[in-house]
C-alpha cells in the first residue's frame, strides 16, 4: 500500500510535465534547502503575474486562447537568433494559465535553441510555486518539489535519461535553506519502487533498508541478459 501510495504521487508528477497549470496570485519562488534561489526570468511580470517579458529588442510575444474563452491563456515569448537570412525566431519562455483564474502560475524557460531548462510550477493553485523541473539535454534531470505547502522543498526526484532512478525525501521538514536533509531515500527500477532508506534517528544516515528482492533479482537477471546479447 505504501508503495502504491508513493508511485501514484510519483505519476502525478511526471503526467504534470505534459501539462502548464496555473494559479491563483502571484507565483512566489519555493524554497530549495542547500540550494541558491533560482534566477529570475526575463525581465518582470505582467498583470497576470506572468514573467515571459521581453527584456530588451529582438523578442516577440504571442498570445493564445487555448479554453475558447476569449481569453488568451498560453504566452510565449521568442527571441530573435542570428542576422540577415540567418535570423530566426527561437521559443525562450512560455507560460500558461489552465483554471480560467487570468492569473498565470507555471512557466518554462528555454535555451538560446528551444530546448526545455527549467519549469516552475504552483500545482495546487494556491499562488506559490511548489514544483522546480530541471532539464539537461532537453530532458528532465531533477525535480524539486513542496508536497507539504510550506515553501520549503522536502522531495527531490533524480532522473536519469529521462526517467525517474532515485528519489530524497524530507520526511520530517528538518531542512532549511543552507542544508539539505533527506530521511528517506528511494530508488526505481522500470519506474518501480525496488529499495527504500529509511533514518530513523536523524543522523542522516540509513538505519532501515526495504526491499523489493523478487523485482531486485529480475533488474539484475535483466541486465545480465542485456551484457550478453550485446558482447
Amino acid at each position: 500500500m505504501r508503495e502504491r501510495q508513493m508511485m501514484k504521487q510519483l505519476l502525478l508528477v511526471l503526467l504534470g510535465l505534459v501539462v502548464l497549470g496555473c494559479g491563483s496570485k502571484d507565483p512566489q519562488p519555493v524554497t530549495s534547502p542547500g540550494s541558491a534561489q533560482p534566477e529570475s526570468t526575463s525581465g518582470g511580470e505582467f498583470s497576470d503575474g506572468g514573467r515571459c517579458m521581453p527584456d530588451g529588442p529582438g523578442y516577440e510575444v504571442s498570445e493564445y486562447d487555448t479554453s475558447g474563452d476569449t481569453t488568451p491563456d498560453v504566452r510565449k515569448l521568442f527571441k530573435t537568433m542570428g542576422e540577415g537570412s540567418l535570423a530566426r525566431l527561437v521559443l525562450v519562455c512560455r507560460e500558461a494559465d489552465l483554471n480560467g483564474d487570468r492569473r498565470k502560475d507555471i512557466v518554462r524557460l528555454y535555451t538560446d535553441e528551444g530546448r526545455p531548462m527549467r519549469e516552475e510550477a504552483d500545482r495546487d493553485f494556491d499562488g506559490r510555486i511548489d514544483e522546480v523541473t530541471q532539464y539537461s539535454n532537453g530532458r528532465v534531470s531533477l525535480q524539486e518539489i513542496d508536497t507539504s505547502g510550506n515553501g520549503m522543498i522536502d522531495t527531490k526526484i533524480f532522473y536519469e535519461g529521462g526517467q525517474p532512478v532515485r528519489a530524497e525525501r524530507d520526511m520530517k521538514s528538518r531542512s532549511t535553506v543552507a542544508e539539505w536533509r533527506p530521511d528517506r531515500w528511494e530508488y526505481y527500477v522500470d519506474g518501480r519502487t525496488v529499495r527504500i532508506g529509511t533514518d530513523v534517528n536523524g543522523d542522516g544516515k540509513v538505519d532501515r533498508w526495504d526491499r523489493d528482492e523478487e523485482r531486485l533479482r529480475n533488474s539484475a537477471l535483466a541486465n545480465q541478459r542485456s551484457t550478453e546479447v550485446s558482447q
